[in-house]
């Protein structure tokens, strides 16, 4: 047996259920499938993110969630238009809206959610786009 053919869950965390609830579900557009006392969950695609409530954490460093999208820019938009702020980081190439290019030809970007959790959008380069 392998897992190949099941669907991945994804798990993250909040201090502040309500501001995650609001961010995930209003601002990324995400769709709620339930409020428990222990998490939150979200449908994203065929995937569920799984927001844990928790008592306290430290975010992590790097990137806990993203989501590969056709059109990195007009998500930005989007996003921007509901109040995401983009993050830009020293020591890395990014274009004016925060798009970095990485060196398989992808375009990425990162924002943080109310917990300071980063998140990140992904658009295959093109060749890439064309196996997926």
């Amino acid at each position: 047996m392998t897992l190949t053919n099941y669907d991945l869950l994804t798990f993250s965390q909040t201090v502040q259920p309500e501001k995650a609830k609001a961010f995930y579900g209003d601002v990324l557009g995400l769709t709620l499938v339930e409020d428990s006392p222990v998490a939150i969950v979200f449908r994203s695609g065929r995937t569920s993110v799984r927001i844990q409530k928790v008592k306290s954490f430290a975010p992590f460093p790097f990137t806990s969630l993203g989501w590969q999208v056709p059109d990195i820019r007009a998500t930005m938009q989007q996003l921007a238009d509901k109040g995401v702020v983009f993050q830009r980081y020293e020591g890395m190439k990014q274009d004016e809206l925060g798009i970095w290019l990485s060196p398989g030809g992808s375009q990425v970007c990162w924002f943080k959610d109310p917990d300071g959790n980063i998140l990140s959008l992904s658009q295959a380069d093109r060749r890439q786009a064309a196996d997926l």
